[in-house]
C-alpha cells in the first residue's frame, strides 16, 4: 500500500542523532521490506522546548499552512496513500498535518508512538496537549510502543484502535560476531555505558550509574563508556579515571563490536522511553543492568536477559551489578538469552510484520467508521 509519513517530534533527516530518529528510520525501513510504497509527506517539526498558547498558536499555523500546501501538491500529482502514518505524537509535539489531510482525503489516519500525560492537560502545555488529543480521536490505529504509554492512552483511545508495537532493530549487525566467538565473562567484568551527554535525564543517568559502581569500587569492573556532548567533562569527573575508558561519539558501524567484547550494558534509564541500545546489547549477546523504566521491562526480561532495578535507585542498581559481579558467568548466561530473545521478538521483520497489522488495522477501522456514520 501507499503510505504517507510524518514525524512531527524529530523528522527523519534532522541532522542530530538520537534513538527517536533512528526509530524513525527503522519504521520507515520496515514497512519498506514488507513491500509498502512510504514517501515522506513533510519534514515539518512541531515539537518546541517552550510551551505557551502563543508559541504553539503559532507552530499550529505553520503546520496548517504545510498542510494546505501538500494537500495542493498532492492534487496536481493524482497523489492520494492509502493510509497517513504519524510517528512520535505528544503534547511537545502534535500532529496538525496528519488530521488535516486525512480529513481532505478521506484517508485512515494511523499513529506509531503516542503517549498522553494528563498532568499537561493545564498549564504551559494546554495548547498542545488538546491538539494531541484531537489526533488520537481522529486516529484509526494508535500504537504505544510499551505498556505504560498505552494504559495512559486509553481515556482517548477505544480498545480496539490501541495497540501495543513493541520496538525493534535492523539485528542483523549486531548478531554478525558467532555466539562462539565472545570470551567467557571473568574479572575484571567488562561494562558498557552508551549514552549523549547532555542536559537533563541523561546526565542523570550516569549520575545514578556513578554512585552505583562507588558502592561496588572494591569489586573488580571496567567501564567503558561511548557518548559526547556539552555535559562530557562534568560527567566524565563522575568517575575514576583509572576504571574508565572514555571512546567518545562512535559511528554506528562500530557500535556492534563495542557491544560484543564488553559483558554487561550498565544504563539507568532515568525516563527512558525504552532505549534503542538495550535492544542491540542483547542483539549482540550482551545482557544488560537497567532502571526499571517505562518501556525497558518490555524488551529486557527481568531475571533472564538483564537486571532490572526502580528507577534511579543507586544501591538497587549497584546490588544486581555486584549480584554479577559475584557470578560472572550470569553475564554469560543473560547474553545468550539475550541473543535470542532478540532474534525471536525484536528483528526488523517481527517489527515489519506488526506494522503492516497496524496499518491494515487503520484501514479496516476507518471502513468501520464510515459504514456507522452512514447507517
Amino acid at each position: 500500500m501507499k503510505i504517507a509519513f510524518t514525524a512531527p517530534m524529530k523528522p527523519l533527516d534532522h541532522p542530530v542523532p538520537s534513538g527517536d530518529r533512528t526509530m524513525g528510520r527503522l519504521i520507515v525501513k520496515a514497512l519498506q521490506s514488507a513491500g509498502h510504497d512510504v514517501r515522506t509527506a513533510s519534514t515539518f517539526r512541531s515539537w518546541r522546548r517552550e510551551g505557551g498558547n502563543t508559541i504553539q498558536g503559532m507552530v499550529r499555523a505553520e503546520a496548517l499552512a504545510e498542510a494546505d500546501r501538500i494537500a495542493q501538491e498532492w492534487r496536481q500529482d493524482g497523489y492520494r496513500p492509502d493510509l497517513f502514518l504519524t510517528y512520535h505524537l505528544y503534547h511537545k509535539a502534535p500532529d496538525w498535518i496528519g488530521p488535516f489531510l486525512s480529513g481532505q482525503f478521506d484517508l485512515p489516519y494511523a499513529i506509531v508512538e503516542a503517549s498522553r500525560a494528563p498532568k499537561r492537560e493545564k498549564g504551559d502545555w494546554a495548547f498542545g496537549f488538546a491538539a494531541a488529543d484531537v489526533a488520537l480521536k481522529q486516529a484509526d490505529a494508535v500504537a504505544a510502543l510499551h505498556h505504560a504509554d498505552a494504559e495512559c492512552l486509553r481515556a482517548v483511545v477505544p480498545g480496539d484502535r490501541l495497540t501495543v508495537l513493541l520496538p525493534f532493530l535492523d539485528a542483523a549487525a549486531f548478531q554478525e560476531v558467532p555466539e562462539a566467538a565472545r570470551i567467557g565473562a571473568m574479572p575484571p567484568l567488562r561494562l558498557l555505558a552508551v549514552g549523549m551527554m547532555r542536559d537533563g535525564d541523561k546526565t542523570r543517568s550516569y549520575e545514578v550509574l556513578a554512585k552505583a559502581l562507588e558502592r561496588i569500587d572494591d569489586l573488580p569492573w571496567h567501564l567503558t563508556i561511548i557518548g559526547d556532548g556539552p555535559n562530557k567533562d562534568r560527567i566524565l569527573s563522575l568517575f575514576r579515571e583509572a576504571r574508565t575508558t572514555w571512546l567518545g561519539t562512535l559511528p554506528p558501524d562500530r557500535l556492534p563490536e563495542q557491544y560484543a567484547c564488553h559483558d554487561l550494558l550498565v544504563w539507568p534509564a532515568i525516563r527512558e522511553a525504552f532505549g534503542l541500545v538495550f535492544l542491540e546489547a542483547q542483539a549482540s549477546g550482551t545482557g544488560v543492568i537497567a532502571g526499571d523504566t517505562f518501556g525497558v521491562p518490555d524488551i529486557v526480561v527481568n531475571g533472564e536477559t538483564g537486571l532490572l532495578s526502580p528507577e534511579g535507585d543507586a544501591a538497587a542498581f549497584a546490588a544486581n551489578l555486584q549480584r554479577v559481579l559475584d557470578d560472572p558467568a550470569l553475564a554469560d548466561r543473560m547474553g545468550r538469552a539475550a541473543r535470542k530473545h532478540i532474534a525471536e521478538n525484536h528483528t526488523l521483520a517481527a517489527g515489519a510484520k506488526r506494522l503492516d497489522d497496524l496499518a491494515r488495522c487503520a484501514i479496516r477501522n476507518h471502513s468501520h467508521r464510515q459504514e456507522a456514520e452512514l447507517t
